[in-house]
């Protein structure tokens, strides 16, 4: 499985960005899928799920009422939508699939899989 995550930029305080992020392969084994982001300095920290049939979603409370993770089966594609962005919302981007737990959308089975990263800066 490859998974190929775009949309990145630079984009204002207060601005709307929409990543996607794409699989390939044995796509058939994907079931959670999951945006994560990694600021400067900091550890990585998990931002939305969602379930292998998009009926369960989560979102950590920094992005929450902000933040919305969709997905399209038939693409093969989840989308991370982000409005009111903030400074301290940039940060490297990344999306990952797990094979396991497809209606558990909070697990701490690891992801099996990651995109390559999409930088996301936010100006004040």
């Amino acid at each position: 499985v490859q998974l190929q995550a775009s949309g990145g930029g630079l984009v204002q305080a207060g601005g709307s960005l929409r990543l996607s992020c794409t699989a390939s392969g044995n796509i058939f084994s994907i079931n959670t899928m999951g945006w994560f982001r990694q600021a400067p300095g900091k550890d990585r920290e998990q931002i939305t799920a969602i379930t292998a049939n998009g009926d369960g979603t989560y979102v950590a409370g920094s992005a929450e009422g902000r933040f919305t993770i969709s997905r399209d089966n038939a693409k093969n594609t989840v989308y991370l939508q982000m409005d009111n962005l903030k400074p301290e919302d940039t940060a490297v981007y990344y999306c990952a699939a797990r094979e396991s737990l497809p209606n558990v959308v909070l697990a701490s089975t690891p992801y099996d899989y990651w995109g390559q990263g999409t930088l996301v800066t936010v100006s004040s």
